[in-house]
């Protein structure tokens, strides 16, 4: 095990499967390891780069590799899947792993920090709770609706409805109804009361941090994305241009050139989807100020002429992916584009 160089390790609950090669490629490691004895297994192998696909716990084990000294490199799954040959297992995998994170064109995930993964962990539970308001405001007005009562789309129709629960003399809602909608009121004036206290911590954040209060200077950027950009890319340097962090968000376009010829369609959708619909909604608000008034923004102006106001609003998005990446790669603050 002296001459391990790079290890494939394939994650798992319980059982993690390791694949190792020396520097000639030859294989010298392949081992089925417990959890409790993974840690103590690599404290005694030599520094060594360590691949591994990302997933919930890859970046836990990636910081304990690190403090042993280890090259740790995360990977897409997706983009270990075309080095797993005939077959499916944790063998297989752990040795796909091994030969993914050796090549030089592979694109590799920034390991987060715990703080980092803090603050993802907020927005994935607001994401949680805004669900939740959504179903039992749904429950609500259909319920509501078997018995003839409904009321406008909106926060002034919900209100209007809740107090139909609240009111005992309304005659118009069973007993046994009203009791039972009772419950789901309730429930819902505790996840706003939730959903607000956790969007208070965001904010909180994003006004912590140095990167946070730059971004928000950019139209279209709240604390709510700003908090998300810096807990979600680990280290802006991955990425070697703007371009390529817009890809990753999934705001560029889908290719599908041949010939040397360049077709173009819509945009892929992949990456981190979270970050795309903040970034295209915050694009929404500065496109509906830019109709209203058009002195600020030619550039905006002049595409609205031409497009929908959603599709400049996703190439907006893009744009404002950009310039996050070069604010966060040079340490530079937002400057406003002047009108000619």
């Amino acid at each position: 095990m002296e001459t391990v160089a790079v290890v494939g390790v394939d994650l798992a609950k319980s059982v993690f499967q390791m694949h190792g090669v020396d520097e000639s490629g030859a294989v010298v490691l392949r081992r089925r390891v417990s959890r409790g004895q993974f840690v103590k297994l690599f404290a005694k192998l030599p520094p060594c780069l360590v691949g591994m696909e990302a997933c919930s716990s890859s970046h836990h084990w990636a910081r304990q590799l690190m403090a042993l000294g280890h090259e740790v490199k995360l990977m897409p799954a997706q983009y270990v899947k075309p080095y797993l040959k005939r077959g499916k297992n944790d063998a297989a995998d752990a040795e796909a792993i091994c030969e993914a994170v050796t090549r030089p064109t592979m694109r590799f995930v920034g390991v987060k920090s715990p703080e980092q993964q803090a603050v993802m962990m907020l927005h994935r539970v607001r994401k949680i709770l805004t669900r939740q308001r959504t179903q039992l405001t749904n429950a609500l007005r259909a319920h509501l609706a078997e018995f003839g009562i409904t009321a406008r789309v909106g926060r002034l129709g919900l209100d209007r409805l809740l107090a139909v629960v609240a009111d005992p003399n309304d005659d118009r809602l069973p007993t046994q109804a009203r009791e039972s909608l009772a419950v789901l009121a309730s429930q819902l004036e505790m996840v706003k009361e939730q959903i607000l206290d956790n969007d208070r911590r965001i904010m909180a954040d994003a006004r912590r941090s140095e990167a946070g209060r730059r971004l928000m200077k950019i139209p279209g950027i709240g604390p709510l994305l700003a908090s998300a950009i810096v807990a979600s890319v680990a280290d802006p340097a991955m990425f070697s241009n703007g371009r390529s962090l817009s890809a990753w968000i999934g705001l560029t376009p889908r290719q599908n050139s041949s010939g040397g010829k360049e077709r173009l369609g819509s945009i892929t959708k992949a990456g981190n989807g979270y970050l795309r619909e903040l970034l295209v909604m915050g694009a929404m608000a500065v496109v509906r100020h830019a109709q209203r008034s058009s002195a600020k923004r030619p550039w905006l102006a002049q595409l609205l002429e031409r497009k929908k106001p959603k599709v400049a609003a996703v190439a907006l998005a893009n744009k404002n992916a950009r310039i996050i990446w070069a604010m966060m790669t040079r340490g530079e603050s937002y400057r406003e584009m002047q009108a000619a």
